[in-house]
């Protein structure tokens, strides 16, 4: 048994990849877990925590308000994390906020993204000082190179080190039970709605299928600049808006749907990523509709598994989610083809009890090559 101390101030605390993934995980090989996140700061209650995981609250790093967050990381870690085997940390800023190395366990940087480029993508980072932003985030990543242990959540970001790193890629647990086969009737979104993620071309979508029987279903949270418009095509009734819903509800919500959406624009932070959404959808047998981005499209396209479309090309959108709805038999030949390959290769089952078993043997748990 090994004690991890999990710490984030960035993301929603129910978090996909560290909640319902890297958590759970470790729960379930019988480690305990103390998860600190921003509970209140984000309105979760800490009894949505996962059974048997203490929660700690703390404040949340939001646009350019995040010294107070990680003024009080870096008092916990003072504290707590001596009383841990393991520090496992998801956000770059809480690298400020580590203990000096001679008075620490081992830490662990878990690498959600590609920090320098995702700035391009953050509102908040005003125009003129992206470039000094950009060129500390990557300094940044070199300094917690030389002093943490890091994990990566996808292949792409490996030529950004100069040591190789573990990759745990994003992976969707499997489903207890096996999923529907998709239906005719739906066509979803699940993640973050933004601009770069296609939040305009979802939004005119569900305009033109407003007089349809086939409806748009948006599950995850709006950014600031889309939120309204969002809210104003839910209460005209063009789409269903669910809001914020944990990992595990929402693959639930989108099962049976015609097509999932990923069509996400050709940021640097996205070229060379598999888009978790589209296993997502895979997993809960459902066909994908995504752009033409250089890892994802060739995925799509090499395993058949959904169609794609050129960025920002509504009517390709609107002709290949028709598509799906109505060529049921190629629908489902697609949908299975999208489920085997997760079922059999591409889930969290698998890469999960390889995230934990690296995380045993930097705590001194087990040797490497050592089995559990």
């Amino acid at each position: 048994m090994i004690r991890v101390l999990v710490v984030t101030t960035v993301h929603t605390p129910l978090d996909a990849r560290i909640h319902h993934r890297q958590i759970r995980a470790l729960r379930d090989a019988d480690h305990v877990v103390t998860y600190a996140a921003p509970w209140r700061a984000t309105g979760t209650p800490m009894s949505a925590c996962l059974d048997g995981v203490r929660p700690v609250d703390l404040p949340r790093s939001v646009g350019r308000r995040r010294w107070r967050a990680i003024r009080a990381a870096r008092r916990l870690l003072r504290v707590a994390a001596g009383a841990h085997d393991l520090v496992l940390v998801h956000d770059p800023e809480l690298l400020l906020a580590l203990p000096p190395r001679r008075h620490r366990v081992p830490v662990v940087w878990d690498v959600h993204e590609d920090t320098p480029a995702s700035l391009i993508d953050r509102p908040w980072v005003p125009r003129p000082v992206r470039p000094l932003a950009t060129w500390f985030a990557a300094r940044l990543e070199g300094w917690a190179e030389q002093r943490c242990h890091l994990t990566l959540a996808e292949e792409s970001y490996v030529d950004r080190f100069s040591r190789p790193h573990p990759v745990v890629p994003n992976h969707p647990w499997l489903p207890d039970e096996e999923p529907p086969p998709p239906g005719s009737e739906r066509v979803v979104y699940v993640g973050r709605i933004a601009r770069s993620r296609g939040a305009l071309e979802v939004l005119e979508l569900a305009r033109r299928l407003r007089h349809d029987p086939l409806r748009v279903e948006l599950i995850g949270e709006a950014d600031r600049d889309v939120r309204q418009q969002v809210a104003a095509a839910h209460e005209r009734g063009e789409l269903h808006w669910h809001g914020f819903v944990p990992n595990e509800r929402a693959l639930e919500l989108i099962e049976g749907a015609a097509a999932g959406l990923s069509l996400i624009h050709p940021q640097p932070n996205h070229a060379g990523s598999l888009q978790t959404k589209v296993l997502e959808y895979l997993s809960r047998r459902v066909p994908v509709v995504t752009t033409d981005l250089p890892v994802t499209g060739l995925f799509v396209r090499r395993h058949a598994v959904g169609l794609v479309v050129p960025v920002g090309d509504d009517d390709a959108v609107e002709a290949a989610v028709r598509h799906l709805a109505t060529a049921h038999d190629e629908r489902r030949a697609i949908a299975e083809r999208g489920y085997a390959l997760v079922r059999d290769e591409l889930n969290w089952n698998r890469s999960g009890a390889r995230f934990v078993a690296y995380l045993e043997e930097l705590a001194g748990l087990v040797t490497p090559g050592e089995p559990r």
